[in-house]
């Protein structure tokens, strides 16, 4: 009997059985499903699950020998493992065919799949080593990936935040920062193992710490990003060393060369902070501020202006950073000494944006919404 709907078999039920007597193969199928029929309801007949297509046409094999026929009972089956396992048992029951008795056993019940996935594993395994045949590389390019795969290996963790750095960090006395871990992979391959990233618009607290403790040289990218980190870097760091990619590049991107040659073009801090305040001096500085800075200059004195560069303040210089203090309303502060880092801070707290005087401290870190100016840069 067939099935008008197509079997996906997931088991085979293989059961060996003897008869005493000789017997046809109909008398064999005539025997499976008379016999096992009504023992467990509808839900496992074997009619009923041949129509619903749960089980497949069954084949028999068989052979007659003397007064006895022996062979096999072969049954697929898209049931699941238990209700496979009671059609089996339920085979197995089978005592008589025809007017002759019989014995069945069962044999195995086969997993397809696991037959196909076997299939397809030894298929799998030739594929792969055919394909390995056909694509193993030059001793050369052997060469090239096992150097490249010792460089990228070098590629450590560094401090709370886990920065990505080179092994030379902790014994180096002189460090490279760049951007990203990209970056720091670059430059390894390039021969570079003291290189760290700051992996972030936001300066971690270990490169603030390292530049402290060590010379540092930042290399950042020819870009918008790499201008505003540096403006970052030189705000809140001990860096002591700018250098940048080539416009329009990334240091992850550069050569050898490159990188040696952007190394090599360095530019010290304090040269691009009096370049800066070189620039704001001669463009921004009005001229009521150049008048007063000469007319103070070698008196000790500070002057205070607002906003609209109108005197609100004037004081000796001994007495300004507390009285700044205490002022409000000032935006612009013209004084005839050293700007120091105390000052700086000060100043800023008050929202103060520009700080005229004879000189600056080595010290000092320049905030990025403040302009700090010497009477010299001014003058020019």
């Amino acid at each position: 009997m067939g099935s008008s709907q197509t079997l996906t078999a997931k088991y085979i039920i293989k059961a060996k059985f003897e008869v005493e007597g000789v017997v046809e193969k109909p008398d064999i199928i005539g025997a499976v499903f008379g016999q096992t029929e009504g023992l467990f309801g509808p839900e496992l007949d074997l009619r009923e699950l041949q129509k619903s297509g749960r089980i497949g046409r069954i084949e028999i094999e068989l052979k007659s020998k003397g007064d006895r026929t022996y062979g096999r009972i072969i049954i697929p089956t898209s049931l699941d493992k238990v209700s496979t396992a009671i059609i089996a048992a339920s085979i197995e029951s089978i005592n008589r065919v025809g007017p002759c008795a019989s014995k069945i056993t069962l044999e195995c019940i086969e997993d397809v799949r696991e037959a196909k996935r076997k299939q397809i594993i030894e298929r799998a395994k030739k594929i792969l080593h055919d394909w390995t045949i056909e694509s193993l590389p030059t001793a050369e390019e052997v060469y090239r990936e096992v150097s490249e795969t010792l460089r990228t290996a070098r590629v450590e963790k560094y401090g709370p935040e886990g920065l990505t750095c080179g092994p030379e960090v902790d014994s180096a006395k002189e460090i490279i920062i760049v951007e990203g871990r990209a970056d720091v992979i670059n430059m390894l391959k390039c021969g570079y193992q003291n290189v760290i990233a700051l992996e972030g618009a936001k300066i971690p607290e270990t490169i603030i710490k390292l530049t402290k403790e060590k010379e540092a040289t930042a290399l950042l990218d020819g870009d918008r990003g790499g201008d505003l980190i540096q403006k970052e870097l030189l705000q809140v760091t001990n860096v002591k060393y700018i250098a940048r990619a080539p416009e329009g590049k990334e240091v992850e991107d550069l050569t050898p060369n490159e990188i040696a040659e952007a190394l090599k073009n360095r530019r010290p801090v304090e040269e691009l902070y009096r370049e800066a305040r070189r620039r704001v001096g001669r463009k921004l500085v009005p001229r009521k501020i150049v008048e007063i800075a000469k007319e103070i200059e070698g008196t000790l004195e500070a002057v205070l202006l607002n906003e609209k560069l109108e005197e609100i303040g004037r004081l000796p210089v001994g007495e300004l950073a507390e009285k700044l203090k205490e002022k409000e309303g000032v935006e612009t502060i013209v004084f005839d000494g050293v700007i120091t880092q105390r000052l700086v801070d000060i100043a800023e707290e008050k929202g103060v944006k520009y700080i005229v005087a004879g000189r600056i401290s080595n010290i000092v870190k320049q905030p990025l919404n403040m302009h700090l100016i010497t009477f010299s840069e001014i003058y020019g």
